[in-house]
C-alpha cells in the first residue's frame, strides 16, 4: 500500500504517552532525514473541543479533525482509553468504514477493545496490555487473544501491547510498509531500538491467590518459599490432605493451571528475581529454584519469558557483570 495519510482517533479518557507515540512516529516532519512525510490528522467525535487526558492530568488535548477524514486514510492509530462498556457509534462506525475501504487500523494498548466492540477481530489473532487480556477474552470469546506478545499483526489490523509495545507496532508497520531503512531512522531520532525481540511475558507477575478459609494459598506460600524441593501433584496432594482428583479440581479453580504448570511458572519467575537482584550464575540459579540443572532453567526461561536468562539478565539488570551468568 502506499502510506499516504495517518489519522490517530482520540477517545477520552486520552492515554498520553500513547497518542505521542503515533505524534512522534506519524506526525512529525523528518523529510530530511529522508522519511516520507504523512498527511497527519488527529480526530475525534468533536474537533476543536478539549478532551479530558488519562490519570487527571493537567491539561487536555484538542482534535483537530472529524472522524470524516477516518474513511479515507491508509493507516487509522486507535488511542487507547480506559475499557468501557460501550463504544461512541460514531467512532465504531467510521473504523468499520476506513477497514471496509482497505485502511490498516492499528491499536495501542486497550485500544484493542474498540476493534472487538467493532466486530473486527473476529476470528483474529490480537493482543492487548497483560492485564487486560482476560477481560478482552471474555468480552470478545471470538477473538484469539495472545498476552505474550508485544504486537500482532493480523495483515489490515495490527494490535498492540501495553504503553512502550505501541513504538513497537508503529515501527514494524512503518518497516512492513517503508522498508528498514525507514524505520531505522525514525528508531535512531526516538532512541530506541528499531526492533525488539521477546514479549511483554517479559513483564507479568504471577501472583499466589490470597488465603481464604478452605484456599490452597498457605500451600502454594510453602511451595514457593521451598522451590529447591521435589514438589509433584502428589506430595502436594498431600500436604494439603486431599485425593489426587480432588486437589488437581480445587488447584485448577484457584490458579486457571495444573500444578506442574503452576510449579514452572514460579521457579521461572523466582529465577527471573534472582538474575535481577543477586550475583549468582545461572547454574546457581537453577539449583536455588529447584531446576537443578541450568539447561533446564534455560528451556523453560526461554519458552516462558522469550529471552535467555543470560540476555533477559543484560536487559533488565546492566550493572550486573555478564561473566556472573
Amino acid at each position: 500500500m502506499a502510506l499516504r495519510s495517518v489519522s490517530v482517533v482520540l477517545i477520552e479518557p486520552v492515554a498520553v504517552f500513547e497518542f505521542g507515540v503515533a505524534v512522534e512516529v506519524f506526525g512529525l516532519d523528518r523529510r530530511d532525514d529522508g522519511v516520507p512525510d504523512f498527511d497527519f490528522h488527529v480526530c475525534a467525535i468533536n474537533p476543536g473541543v478539549p478532551l479530558e487526558t488519562k490519570n487527571r492530568s493537567a491539561f487536555t488535548i484538542v482534535a483537530s479533525d472529524g472522524l470524516d477524514v477516518v474513511p479515507d486514510s491508509d493507516l487509522v492509530v486507535i488511542a487507547p482509553t480506559l475499557p468501557r462498556p460501550d463504544y461512541p457509534v460514531e467512532v465504531i462506525d467510521a473504523l468499520r468504514a476506513a477497514y471496509d475501504n482497505g485502511a490498516t487500523l492499528l491499536t495501542l494498548c486497550s485500544g484493542s477493545f474498540i476493534l472487538g466492540a467493532a466486530g473486527l477481530l473476529d476470528g483474529r489473532r490480537s493482543t492487548t496490555h497483560w492485564m487486560y487480556a482476560d477481560a478482552m477474552a471474555e468480552r470478545f470469546p471470538a477473538a484469539i487473544v495472545d498476552p505474550r506478545v508485544l504486537y500482532v499483526d493480523d495483515g489490515q489490523i495490527i494490535t498492540s501491547a501495553g504503553t512502550a509495545a505501541g513504538i513497537d507496532a508503529c515501527l514494524h508497520f512503518v518497516r512492513r510498509e517503508l522498508g528498514t531503512a525507514v524505520a531505522t531512522k525514525i528508531a535512531r531520532r526516538m532512541v530506541v531500538p528499531p526492533q525488539r525481540d521477546g514479549g511483554q511475558q517479559q513483564f507479568v507477575e504471577v501472583p499466589i491467590p490470597q488465603s481464604t478459609a478452605d484456599s490452597l494459598a498457605p500451600l502454594l506460600a510453602h511451595v514457593v518459599e521451598h522451590l529447591d524441593d521435589q514438589h509433584t501433584a502428589s506430595s502436594m496432594a498431600r500436604r494439603a490432605m486431599m485425593s489426587e482428583r480432588t486437589f488437581a479440581r480445587r488447584f485448577t479453580a484457584e490458579t486457571g493451571t495444573t500444578p506442574h504448570k503452576w510449579l514452572i511458572q514460579q521457579r521461572v519467575l523466582a529465577a527471573r528475581a534472582l538474575l535481577e537482584e543477586s550475583d549468582l550464575s545461572v547454574e546457581q540459579i537453577a539449583v536455588r529454584v529447584g531446576f537443578n540443572s541450568a539447561v533446564v532453567l534455560r528451556e523453560h526461561f526461554r519458552r516462558q519469558i522469550g529471552l535467555a536468562p543470560v540476555e533477559y539478565r543484560r536487559r533488565f539488570c546492566p550493572r550486573d557483570d555478564e561473566s556472573a551468568a
